[in-house]
């Protein structure tokens, strides 16, 4: 068992090149006036914020929460084309889906990205046959140009190699097709990263309590930071809501009989123990519409997801166990009951999907990103898919630059003329940084365990040679957080310094994967309180 004894005495002074604090933050964004204020620290305003300041804007982001801290790090963790828009006869959009997961994952970011082999299985009776889904996944891989290969069936016996808990009772064929996967906070934390290496002022744990007002236009917001108390105010020329869930009360504080613009739809995972490898993913048709994934994430099994509307306060939502006992009754269709067990659950999450207004099933409404402009000026953006989280940056920008009076000015680089697949920090062939892990450890002294390289190369990509430093000068910092984790404790030292940490919930949950495996112990959770502390 770690303890409290076992957390580092040593690593306790920010390292060389780290961040300003956060009274420095506070007061840079309180004496200048930026041209573009974001409000959501989410994917969409962080990928917003990301292209506005690689356009040479002065752009400021702040978020309540944690950067990601809410939808974006409750997400099934895929960066997919969407096999089933195909029903829907949506080919152009499969195929822009495509360009995009295909660029994030092979030159924006292929150290945060991995390739996943999904298994549709066929069952008698099913909603889908054999032909319509091996023709199905044929023209899904077709409008990939074909890079992940050919999608085609596979006989049940040879499914089952892959994936030993697949059940293969009345199990008449499987279809066979390639998607992408990731660590949808460590992407989004990449990408706030980018932001401020672009030239953006970033601050999470600021909670705005008002707007300001310039004849009747929103020009800046009023904020509190929530770890110390402390108010204080932006000034910006442009101010652009992207809090997601939320994005109704902030419209609400620019105009009180703003009607609402969205609605929600509750998406449940859980988070599961394996009992056996798992060498493909599984996307099991549970309806016509709807399907249910079983995902090898993080050395574990993601199952999910669920989707119901939901009314209630985006702040309290939680997996119920209903959540849980459909999950579990979904998954049953096409894994072994020895799987499912409730005591290899480590964790459950849940997010909002932010979906446009109006009538009808939750599950057939479209992932589309909902704009509106509000009487004070400010403009309000919600909704979208992770996987077109580059594109919704741009076309965000695309409408500020094209806003009446041009309130950002002339003088910076429109979005179309920038580079189009700038990479995000990092950026490395992950197995190269992983031998070079492996190979180049102190010279006295223990080497990294494998595990440990392979992780910190795929969440960090080149980064990690910063961490392995840390490691290398304090032994202590070399250890393991949890001795059934591969992370270490000078990921939480670089936390703290490099990555906007402030609370332990933000290393456990979102920049590392304690939280998920079940290992935040009470003991580590002091121990991780301690060092951000220091």
């Amino acid at each position: 068992m770690t303890t409290l004894q076992s957390v580092p005495a040593l690593g306790t002074h920010p390292a060389a090149g780290s961040l300003p604090s956060r009274a420095e933050t506070r007061e840079q964004l309180s004496k200048a006036t930026y041209d573009l204020l974001v409000i959501g620290g989410g994917i969409l305003g962080i990928s917003t914020a990301w292209h506005a300041a690689q356009s040479g804007l002065r752009v400021a982001l702040v978020d309540a929460g944690d950067f990601a801290g809410a939808t974006s790090s409750a997400s099934s963790k895929l960066l997919h084309g969407g096999l089933r828009y195909l029903q829907t006869g949506a080919v152009k959009l499969v195929a822009e889906n495509h360009f995009e997961r295909r660029a994030v994952s092979r030159q924006v970011a292929p150290h945060l990205a991995n390739p996943l082999t999904f298994y549709l299985p066929v069952y008698k009776g099913g909603p889908h046959g054999a032909a319509k889904l091996g023709a199905g996944v044929f023209a899904y891989s077709a409008l990939s140009a074909f890079g992940d290969g050919v999608g085609h069936l596979l006989s049940p016996s040879r499914a089952a190699q892959d994936v030993p808990e697949l059940r293969t009772d009345n199990l008449r064929a499987v279809a066979v097709y390639g998607d992408d996967q990731m660590n949808d906070a460590r992407m989004a934390l990449m990408t706030v990263r980018a932001a401020v290496d672009a030239g953006a002022t970033v601050l999470n744990h600021a909670e705005v309590t008002g707007l300001r007002f310039t004849r009747g236009r929103v020009t800046g917001a009023e904020l509190r930071d929530r770890t110390t108390g402390d108010e204080f105010g932006v000034d910006a020329r442009l101010v652009l809501n992207a809090t997601g869930p939320w994005v109704d009360h902030l419209r609400k504080m620019e105009d009180p009989a703003a009607a609402p613009s969205i609605r929600l739809s509750k998406g449940a995972h859980l988070v599961l123990r394996r009992t056996s490898p798992w060498k493909a993913a599984l996307a099991t048709p549970i309806d016509k519409y709807r399907i249910t994934f079983a995902l090898p994430w993080e050395d574990m099994l993601l199952l999910g997801t669920t989707d119901e509307e939901y009314e209630g306060d985006p702040g309290q939502v939680e997996v119920t166990e209903k959540d849980t006992a459909q999950i579990l009754d979904e998954a049953a269709f096409s894994i072994r009951d020895q799987q499912l067990s409730r005591d290899l659950i480590t964790y459950s999450f849940a997010g909002l999907r932010v979906l446009p207004g109006g009538p009808g099933d939750t599950s057939r409404a479209k992932r589309e990103t909902v704009v509106t402009e509000g009487r004070g000026g400010m403009l309000s953006v919600a909704g979208g898919k992770w996987t077109t989280f580059r594109h919704i940056g741009r076309t965000v920008m695309k409408k500020l630059e094209q806003l009446p009076g041009h309130p950002l000015g002339e003088d910076y680089e429109p979005v179309s003329a920038l580079p189009k697949r700038l990479p995000l920090p990092g950026i490395a062939n992950p197995n190269a940084v992983a031998h070079r892990l492996l190979v180049d450890g102190p010279a006295p002294g223990p080497r990294m365990a494998a595990d440990t390289a392979r992780h910190l190369a795929t969440h960090y990509g080149s980064l990690s040679f910063e961490i392995a430093r840390m490691a290398n000068e304090d032994p202590e910092l070399a250890r393991r957080i949890h001795p059934d984790a591969p992370e270490i404790w000078a990921q939480v030292a670089y936390a703290r310094d490099h990555e906007w940490a402030e609370t332990a919930d933000d290393v456990l949950r979102r920049r590392t994967t304690l939280t998920v495996r079940g290992l935040a112990t009470d003991e580590i959770r002091a121990g991780v309180e301690s060092m951000l502390r220091k």
